[in-house]
């Protein structure tokens, strides 16, 4: 049985588990969502809902907006997105500079910061930053997602080639900094958990392929991120799809992976940069050897004919830089994705949203960290739209 203690703290679980319940309903219908709306969708008492309402506005996580329409008796009050206190921070670490997003809870993106740095003075100028940003907004943080190339366990940078990283603390130290819970996340895997959002219910498996300085892939099932036990999920950059005179050598010392083929530096040649915007990387396209692009995305679609038939995904986004290569790549891809084998079927191939900012992954992670809870599609887009 249940001793005392356990009851409260059986309690106070259900509790919690009730307020991320109507907070929820509040993120996924902002505006038009009531104390009525709640006791509804949960089946709590009408007492119990405004009862979590009045702890969700103490918190301010949600505001009392208008009177919803009327339905033949007393008008309800709609509840909304608290936007004007709580702050998520997202900052999107890059070999050679750094952004720095605030996000507020409705999804909007208010202001981004650039910090540039050497290999040298990465360390001191990121600690900087971010004492900068607390000494500013300290009281309204909420939380912060970190992105980064590499591997992570949401404490530690377990592995990061591009960064020169390995066994690293970092959510520990920037806590020290913010005073607020820090979560790491891989780039990819943030881009990918952005792309997922923006379906209103996604289901089904979803390949995102990331194609930049490197390559790498992360799976979503019905919206959620698929992690492997080991972090290391999505890592096929240097799984060997080419080969006899044709496979390339690769930065890792073997040949024919999938990076030597299909990364832009591959495929566009050594004057590409992952620092590159999108202007420089269409005018390198523009001038590429056809012959390279072709090979790249002969290579990644041998890579996408394996993972898709034994996923089965509902579709392969491909996302990062590539996409600025334009139609052909992706009309070359998907031909070369085209088998006529029984039993299989074809996997519909495309670009990524250009809607979705490079903070939303990273501020939606750290947004259901906090929290528990999701933005919906037209919040998600709202990061991409910084308020005047």
């Amino acid at each position: 049985m249940l001793n005392a203690d356990d009851t409260l703290d059986t309690q106070a679980s259900v509790r919690r588990a009730n307020l991320r319940r109507a907070l929820q309903l509040v993120f996924r219908n902002p505006g038009t969502q009531t104390r009525a709306g709640i006791a509804r969708s949960t089946g709590l008492t009408a007492a119990t809902a405004s009862s979590l309402v009045a702890e969700l506005i103490e918190d301010r996580l949600i505001v009392e907006g208008e009177q919803a329409a009327s339905t033949g008796g007393k008008r309800a009050t709609t509840l909304s997105v608290d936007a004007s206190h709580h702050l998520i921070l997202v900052l999107v670490i890059q070999p050679l500079h750094a952004q720095i997003a605030l996000v507020a809870l409705d999804g909007t993106e208010l202001e981004t910061r650039r910090v540039g740095y050497s290999i040298e003075e990465r360390d001191r100028s990121l600690d900087e930053a971010l004492t900068t940003v607390a000494g500013e907004f300290g009281g309204r943080l909420l939380a912060a997602g970190v992105q980064l190339p590499g591997t992570t366990d949401g404490r530690s940078v377990l592995e990061s080639v591009q960064l020169k990283w390995e066994g690293v603390p970092l959510a520990e130290r920037f806590e020290r900094i913010l005073d607020a819970p820090v979560l790491l996340i891989n780039d990819v895997d943030a881009e990918a958990i952005a792309e997922a959002g923006m379906e209103e219910s996604p289901s089904g498996y979803r390949l995102f392929i990331h194609l930049g300085g490197g390559v790498g892939a992360a799976v979503t099932l019905n919206g959620e991120l698929a992690p492997g036990p080991r972090d290391r999920a999505g890592e096929i950059g240097h799984v060997q799809v080419v080969f006899g005179d044709a496979a390339r050598l690769c930065r890792c010392g073997q040949r024919g992976c999938l990076e030597s083929a299909a990364a832009l530096g591959a495929m566009l040649g050594e004057d590409f940069s992952d620092a590159m915007d999108a202007s420089e990387i269409r005018a390198l396209a523009a001038t590429a050897d056809e012959e390279q692009l072709d090979e790249g995305a002969r290579a990644l679609a041998r890579a996408v004919k394996l993972i898709g038939a034994l996923l089965d995904p509902t579709e392969v986004v491909i996302g990062g830089p590539a996409t600025e290569l334009g139609p052909r790549f992706l009309d070359r891809v998907r031909r070369e994705t085209e088998y006529p084998a029984r039993g299989t079927t074809q996997v519909p191939v495309r670009y990524a949203d250009p809607r979705v900012s490079l903070a939303a992954g990273a501020a939606q992670a750290a947004l259901t960290s906090a929290l528990g809870v999701r933005w919906n599609p037209q919040q998600l887009r709202a990061a991409s739209t910084p308020r005047p």
